[in-house]
């Protein structure tokens, strides 16, 4: 191996973390379109002059088999063979190709733009169990945890006392001993 180069393991290994990135279903032998374009995008492959996602789409179309969906590894050395020359202009062919493989190697999927939890004092304040009033207040416990059903049905009251009797259960001892 040349000095410079990057090792096809960790390229091939960053080819299955996009390859299953997404896809409960995926193996990791095989990448789609969509995978792909995001391994472009993430690894700065796409840069939006020479390389566009137009590119990255077409180059995929060309190596896939006719009625495939998905490219096998062997298949995406290929499409990366392609797209080397048109992002390192300018450079070698096999130099163009070691760069490409320099952007990819040891690279995971980001989740850029994935939705973050908002943590505003305005969502706190909303959420603080603390402090509702009124019935929802019934819906929670002490501690600020739900009671769930519990906290949201009017459970009737079958003792048989009108509710607000001050003197309920008392009955019995009364009986016994007048």
């Amino acid at each position: 191996m040349a000095e410079g180069t990057v090792s096809m393991a960790e390229v091939e290994t960053s080819f299955q973390k996009f390859a299953v990135h997404g896809d409960t279903k995926a193996t990791g032998k095989e990448m789609n379109g969509k995978n792909f374009a995001k391994m472009c995008k993430d690894c700065h492959i796409i840069d939006g002059k020479n390389v566009t996602t137009t590119d990255v789409d077409i180059v995929f179309s060309k190596v896939k088999a006719k009625s495939a969906r998905v490219i096998t590894f062997e298949q995406f050395n290929q499409a990366l063979t392609e797209l080397a020359p048109k992002r390192f202009k300018g450079k070698g062919k096999e130099e163009a190709v070691q760069q490409i493989y320099g952007l990819i190697a040891g690279k995971d999927p980001a989740n850029a733009g994935v939705t973050k939890v908002a943590k505003a004092a305005a969502v706190d304040r909303l959420t603080d169990s603390a402090k509702y009033t009124g019935s929802h207040k019934e819906r929670f416990d002490d501690s600020g945890k739900g009671k769930g059903k519990s906290g949201r049905e009017d459970i009737p009251d079958t003792s048989g006392y009108v509710s607000a009797y001050k003197g309920s259960g008392t009955y019995e001892e009364k009986v016994k001993n007048p």
